[in-house]
């Protein structure tokens, strides 16, 4: 079974920056998309970046030119660098990867998610 562990979240300034990781670990055979998510309070959980096996990254508008997503395939660990940061920010940020396992080879994608961790942006 994989996990995936998330660190890195915090309490920061305005204007300041945090790295988010999030390391998956188990029998992982091929990892397709890794992406991190937030959810602030009475709001929808959204995407704020994600990168596919290819290397193609992807971000929400409102963190464009702030956020770099990056990987480490031989960790099979993800980042998240938050510069620049804005209160607006402020949220619950999940990690989520959708991978395939030893044992199916890429018969079977699956989709799993971190627990979260709070990020809270002062102004």
């Amino acid at each position: 079974q994989v996990q995936l562990v998330e660190s890195g979240g915090g309490l920061v300034q305005a204007g300041g920056s945090l790295r988010l990781s999030c390391t998956a670990s188990g029998s992982i055979f091929r990892i397709y998309a890794s992406g991190w998510y937030r959810q602030a309070p009475g709001k929808q959980r959204e995407l704020v970046a994600s990168v596919i096996s290819g290397g193609s990254t992807n971000y929400t508008d409102s963190v464009k030119g702030r956020f770099t997503i990056s990987r480490d395939n031989a960790k099979n660990t993800v980042y998240l660098q938050m510069d620049s940061l804005k209160s607006e920010d402020t949220a619950v940020y999940y990690c989520n990867l959708k991978y395939t396992t030893i044992q199916f080879l890429g018969l079977k994608v699956f989709d799993s998610w971190g627990q979260g961790t709070q990020v809270t942006v002062s102004s």
